[in-house]
């Protein structure tokens, strides 16, 4: 990243190796230096989209996620979101519930430029008149304004920050592949055509992937070489 221009890049979306993958296939990487490139070379109102999870050492969660979280704050990105990557995952163990999720920290620098929201989710009082009350931040209930009720409530709304996607059946080589329709996702909500995606843990090239489906430029990195290979024929 080093070789990247301050301020270049419109949106990042990567999910880094966790916990006990740090050492990945005998590559380490430091999670801070890396945090403080991404401010670097982020955009004024660009976003970083941060993928993570937490291993289970000795009976307690690691807390890794939200540390990092903190961190990116620290250093001066806005924790924009919290959102949850619900999947299903196949391993129980006997005495928690099972994992079914993922964190997606939302990272932006300053507020961000591009919210394009996605509306998919259905209304149940589509084309009826906005109707209710509204809670004040005393807690007190206010009547909504004649100008609110004279409008109509749309057929879809922008969906829940809980993202339902099923991951990959097939990890084309790589351990752990996020689903392409979820890079795509996050590409389409914080970033416009022609942007400059980057993902600085490449892995098998899902992000290079989306981006060439969307009409985004990408830069992609990937220290192995296994899966960079991998990357090479996938995005070729």
């Amino acid at each position: 990243m080093k070789d990247i221009d301050d301020k270049s890049i419109d949106l990042t979306v990567t999910s880094p190796p966790y916990d006990n993958l740090r050492e990945y296939n005998g590559f380490t990487w430091d999670f801070e230096n890396i945090a403080k490139e991404l401010y670097r070379v982020t955009k004024d109102g660009g976003v970083v989209v941060w993928i993570v999870n937490d291993s289970t050492v000795k009976g307690s969660e690691t807390g890794t996620s939200f540390k990092q979280a903190l961190y990116f704050k620290e250093i001066g990105f806005n924790l924009h979101d919290t959102m949850i990557w619900h999947k299903v995952s196949p391993y129980q163990d006997k005495n928690r519930y099972i994992a079914s999720f993922e964190y997606m920290f939302i990272l932006s620098k300053g507020k961000p430029k591009t919210a394009n929201l996605i509306k998919d989710r259905k209304n149940k009082w589509a084309g009826t008149k906005v109707h209710g009350n509204e809670r004040l931040k005393n807690g007190e209930m206010r009547q909504l304004s004649d100008v609110q009720k004279s409008k109509c409530i749309k057929e879809y709304g922008s969906r829940f920050n809980i993202w339902n996607i099923t991951p990959n059946k097939k990890n084309n080589g790589h351990p752990a592949v996020f689903p392409e329709q979820l890079a795509i996702d996050h590409i389409l909500s914080w970033s416009n055509e022609n942007d400059i995606i980057l993902d600085p843990f490449m892995g098998s090239g899902t992000t290079a992937i989306a981006c060439k489906n969307v009409n985004r430029y990408f830069i992609g990195m990937e220290k192995d070489e296994t899966y960079y290979n991998i990357a090479c024929k996938r995005i070729m």
